[in-house]
């Protein structure tokens, strides 16, 4: 190994699919084309126990004292149920071993919730993470600096740079394929008990949509996939199998490739995870692919995910999100005036490229 090489440190894997693997893949794939080396490497502490995956660290970390050790932290990733207090055991015994440490928060505002377990839960997380923030060399946060919590007054060793589209780029940014029919494209639901609220946004946004377009002889199509859509089938077809000028087509797991397929054949992206932030990979997929993005705003909401062709509306303002929806597939104009900025936006601050220059000046990385 030689200066140039990076190690990205990731805890348990998620399933079905591991957003923060993909993630560390693309980004390892763009540092390489600058000369980069990003190796990815698994903790087993879910498969061996937390003793004997410390043993296995204290001895792979000896081989990395002169490269820096970019910890991706997400709660669920060093803990069963999401006090992450090993975390810190993880980052002392890396502090003594290796050159330089680094932290990647991509869930930097803890867990949401009002319920009493979910407020221990989030100052739990929050204490972790603020003992985390000082004793790293660096912290790289995937949503401004000024949303962050726990973070102290002008934090100096913290950057925040979006995270990038878990999706192959398209190499162009077609249309509707029918011009009668407007798709509008939902990339992963929720799931658990957040699948019966989202669907019921996305169905009512898509009905006034179709009732919006019905003059001009115009549908919707509604295209789901991702995760979670699959589960999600019974209650889309529910609430919109009979609806008038409507389609629903469910598609579920897709190779990356046929994702960037699917969302560049989409008129927009409709987005009502929570609200748009740059952490927001399956919101960031559709940038990427040149959607205007029609979502809700909330406290992670800022530069550079405002710079994109989003239209938002108010966290939980169902009437603005409708609004947005139908003004987006029935006005050209505005349409390409979100897609010209989606795509410049994603060019910038959205593409592997530009995220891995940033954590080459992050880093100051000699290459």
């Amino acid at each position: 190994m030689n200066d140039s090489t990076l190690i990205a440190l990731l805890g348990r894997r998620d399933y079905p699919t591991d957003g923060v693997e993909d993630y560390c893949t693309y980004l390892s794939e763009a540092l390489g084309k600058r000369g980069v080396d990003l190796q990815i490497v698994r903790m087993p502490w879910a498969k061996v126990g937390w003793a004997k995956a410390m043993l296995w660290l204290h001895r792979q970390s000896r081989e990395w004292q002169n490269q820096w050790v970019l910890m991706q932290y997400t709660a669920l990733a060093w803990s069963m149920r999401g006090f992450p207090t090993n975390f810190l055991w993880v980052l002392g015994l890396l502090r003594r071993h290796c050159k330089q440490v680094a932290i990647v928060f991509h869930d930097a505002r803890g867990y949401p919730g009002e319920r009493l377990i979910d407020r221990c839960r989030r100052a739990w997380q929050h204490a972790v993470m603020r003992a985390a923030y000082r004793w790293a060399d660096k912290s790289i946060l995937t949503i401004p600096l000024e949303r962050v919590p726990w973070l102290p007054p002008n934090p100096l060793k913290a950057v925040s740079i979006p995270v990038g589209p878990n999706i192959p780029e398209p190499a162009t940014h077609p249309n509707s394929v029918d011009p009668s029919i407007k798709t509008v494209a939902v990339f992963c639901v929720t799931g658990g008990n957040h699948t019966q609220r989202e669907v019921q946004d996305i169905a009512y946004a898509v009905r006034r949509a179709a009732k919006a377009l019905s003059p001009k002889g115009q549908k919707v199509r509604l295209v789901v996939l991702g995760r979670g859509s699959k589960e999600a089938e019974p209650t889309f077809y529910e609430h919109l199998g009979k609806a008038e000028g409507v389609t629903v087509s469910v598609l579920g797991l897709l190779p990356a490739k046929k994702v960037t397929e699917v969302l560049s054949q989409a008129d927009a992206l409709l987005f009502v995870r929570g609200h748009i932030s740059g952490r927001r990979t399956s919101a960031i997929a559709g940038i990427a692919c040149g959607l205007p993005v029609v979502a809700y705003e909330g406290v992670e909401t800022g530069f550079p995910i405002t710079e994109a062709g989003v239209w938002l509306a108010p966290q939980g303002d169902l009437e603005a999100l409708s609004e947005g929806l139908c003004k987006v597939l029935t006005d050209e104009s505005l349409w390409q005036l979100l897609h010209q900025r989606s795509v410049e936006a994603y060019r910038r601050y959205f593409s592997w490229d530009a995220i891995a220059q940033r954590f080459i000046e992050a880093l100051e990385l000699r290459r």
